[in-house]
């Protein structure tokens, strides 16, 4: 089964309104495959995202970086999923791992983060990876199977989810996971859907890197 290429692109807490007007202008005058091949996501901060839906170009979309684990109601300062899906955001990233190390976000609270969005018709980026102590010590492997384990437990339809393997030691630190390395835990992920998941998702469940990357300008 051939996997739609998925490209996304995660802005943080960064930028100006002008600032996002131009990045935007930007996108829309790139050429890429059309959508059947690939898609396209970016996610801006909160603020900007009527703002970045409104302008881009029809092909690409648009996704909240984060939402809350169940209906609004009395908890400041947080987004719901039903207030994404009411101003027309379809994608939300959800378990990075700045939220994960900076707010205490458990394995088991992502996992019901994303089962919550996913029941709401949101399609989601899933984030796992591994911080450069787990890795050195040799214990890659059972961090991410134990990540990828909390979501597929709230997960019983896979269409809509992306898995976004994010090597924390390759997000702001100069460092840059290698492809060999990158592929490596891809196809051990791969490997965990089938024998945890199901041969099916294992096939068709899109898995991407995210974190810092190289790229080659090659002159012919």
């Amino acid at each position: 089964m051939a996997r739609k290429f998925f490209v996304g692109g995660n802005w943080k807490c960064n930028g100006t309104a002008e600032e996002v007007k131009k990045i935007v202008t930007m996108l829309n005058e790139a050429e890429v495959p059309s959508e059947d091949v690939v898609e396209v996501v970016v996610s801006p901060p909160f603020v900007f995202l009527p703002v970045v839906k409104g302008l881009l170009r029809p092909d690409f979309q648009v996704a909240a970086q984060n939402c809350w684990v169940r209906r609004g109601g009395a908890f400041t300062g947080e987004i719901s999923a039903e207030m994404l899906l009411n101003v027309g955001i379809p994608w939300v990233i959800l378990g990075h791992s700045e939220r994960r190390s900076l707010l205490n976000e458990s394995n088991e609270f992502v996992g019901e983060k994303v089962g919550y969005a996913l029941s709401l018709g949101l399609k989601v980026i899933a984030c796992i990876g591994e911080t450069l102590q787990q890795r050195e010590s040799g214990s890659t492997m059972a961090v991410v199977a134990a990540q990828t384990k909390a979501i597929a437990a709230k997960v019983s339809y896979w269409d809509n989810v992306v898995l976004a393997y994010e090597p924390v030691w390759a997000i702001g630190t100069g460092k840059v996971a290698t492809p060999v390395q990158a592929q490596e835990v891809h196809l051990e992920l791969r490997k965990w859907l089938h024998d945890n998941v199901g041969a099916e998702v294992a096939v068709s469940t899109r898995i991407i890197y995210g974190g810092k990357f190289v790229y080659f300008s090659l002159v012919m």
